[in-house]
């Protein structure tokens, strides 16, 4: 029987608070650290094109958020939104293994993507065997501790730090761009030419560029606890893709241009490709701040993970859905899920100190980043498909805004997951490799553990518990007040 109260505090975070809960889990400067290596060695000069194409179908995807938040407060997030949008509730079972594979993955982006940077920009470091372990283990620590703490000190902490990392990031890449003068080029924009890369590996590179923005839609997992959910939620996925573009897009292009088309190549090859272009142009001040923002926006982005995690699997568990209540535990002194942020993170230390020891800290970051891409996009296709039924069936249907908009948000995806497949199968039949060949394997079990795993759960609670499945997702905190 779903719980029907909640024990997260209302009222404790604001807009500002909401905005950086999105961001922070964007991490920006990290993405220029580390995720945007990905997308180089993919689509090379195009990177920039590959991110812009990756904003846009993200935004198109934040459409479903914006208008669910209208509708219903509810800590589990796309998870709750497809569990209540059917009578049945069977969309939910599926929603949430593929939400919890994303986390689970998603979190090597911080564990080992920190790991890498500080290995990176260190060589010294390289000489002692796996003390990357040892750095995954901080991060680790770090977010238990401060999501522990409670939301408002945590989202406090991404919200200031946020604002200065996207100031930084704007101004260093208008000054890079400045500075470049006549080697400014449209090549990066090209689709097609002799010196593009080639749309299907654009659109291959989109996944990684997607990850660049994946996070501004999780402001909806804090939607028990902000004031004026109905209006603070919309706005601040509106402001987070705002800032996540202005910090993102301009610097994709600067860092192509600063280290030079014609040698772009190389970069995703280069330790440090980020830091040398910033260092390049904007001298040592530039690359400490840069240095000093890539480390922090690590940390913002395990702390506002850790918080939307832990949100919507207390949510799910208050529900009886895939996890036990006991997951959804609350702790009485700070209002925060702090059973379920531990059990994350720990589960996901395992696996990526795992998948590092068998691939190397940074090769492993991107083989789990590319399941977390492919699966937070069935989580927002789910969610798309979710927001149909739903407000078909409460009877506040709008043509354009949830039926229109999220086809075309689900059809886009689609495209996007088959040119992915096509890249990755071509890639492991024609240039077999240790990588290309975790890819592919990466890529099977995420498909797996996503059908087969939510239909066999789905099939369980239908036959088992139906009644669980009927009030999953139901809460709504304003029916409450």
């Amino acid at each position: 029987m779903v719980i029907t109260h909640t024990k997260l505090k209302r009222n404790s975070v604001g807009l500002l608070q909401g905005t950086f809960q999105s961001l922070g889990q964007v991490a920006p400067a990290a993405d220029i650290a580390i995720l945007l290596v990905a997308s180089f060695s993919i689509s090379g000069a195009q990177t920039v094109l590959s991110v812009i194409i990756g904003w846009i179908i993200y935004a198109l995807w934040m459409i479903t958020p914006y208008e669910f938040s209208k509708l219903k407060s509810n800590a589990g997030s796309y998870y709750a939104y497809a569990a209540g949008s059917t009578e049945k509730g069977h969309l939910g079972p599926i929603t949430a293994l593929s939400f919890m594979y994303y986390d689970i993955t998603g979190a090597a982006f911080g564990i080992l993507g920190l790991s890498s940077f500080i290995f990176l920009m260190a060589p010294e470091v390289t000489s002692i065997p796996y003390i990357w372990i040892l750095f995954a283990g901080i991060f680790t620590a770090f977010i238990i501790i401060v999501t522990y703490l409670g939301i408002r000190p945590s989202l406090n902490y991404t919200a200031i730090t946020g604002l200065l990392e996207v100031m930084f990031l704007l101004i260093g890449s208008i000054i890079i761009i400045i500075r470049v003068g006549a080697h400014n080029s449209a090549i990066p924009f090209e689709i097609s030419g002799p010196y593009s890369i080639g749309f299907s590996s654009i659109m291959f590179a989109s996944v990684f560029s997607i990850l660049d923005f994946t996070g501004s839609g999780v402001v909806t997992t804090v939607s028990e606890e902000i004031t004026e959910p109905k209006k603070n939620i919309g706005k601040s996925i509106v402001f987070a893709m705002i800032l996540t573009a202005v910090a993102l897009i301009p610097a994709a292009y600067a860092l192509t241009v600063g280290w030079g088309v014609s040698s772009i190549g190389s970069f995703a090859t280069h330790n440090d490709a980020g830091l040398t272009v910033f260092y390049r142009y904007l001298g040592p001040v530039g690359l400490v701040l840069l240095i000093v923002f890539t480390i922090n926006s690590y940390f913002s982005n395990g702390v506002s993970k850790a918080t939307a995690v832990s949100r919507w699997w207390y949510s799910a568990a208050r529900d009886n859905v895939v996890f036990p209540q006991s997951v959804g535990k609350i702790n009485p002194k700070h209002h925060s899920p702090a059973n379920a942020v531990v059990i994350w993170a720990l589960l996901s230390f395992v696996l990526d100190v795992t998948m590092g020891l068998i691939y190397g800290p940074l090769s492993a970051a991107f083989v789990l980043e590319a399941g977390t891409g492919i699966s937070i996009i069935i989580v927002h296709i789910l969610a798309n498909s979710s927001l149909t039924i739903y407000t078909r069936r409460i009877n506040k249907f709008s043509l354009l805004k949830h039926g229109i908009l999220p086809t075309a948000a689900t059809i886009v995806g689609l495209v996007v997951i088959y040119f992915t497949m096509r890249d990755i199968f071509t890639k492991y039949f024609t240039a077999p490799s240790a990588v290309n060949d975790a890819y592919f394997a990466s890529f099977i079990v995420t498909i797996v553990w996503i059908l087969a795993g939510g239909l066999i759960v789905t099939l369980y609670y239908r036959n088992k518990h139906p009644e669980i499945l009927k009030d999953a997702g139901e809460f709504n905190m304003r029916t409450q007040q």
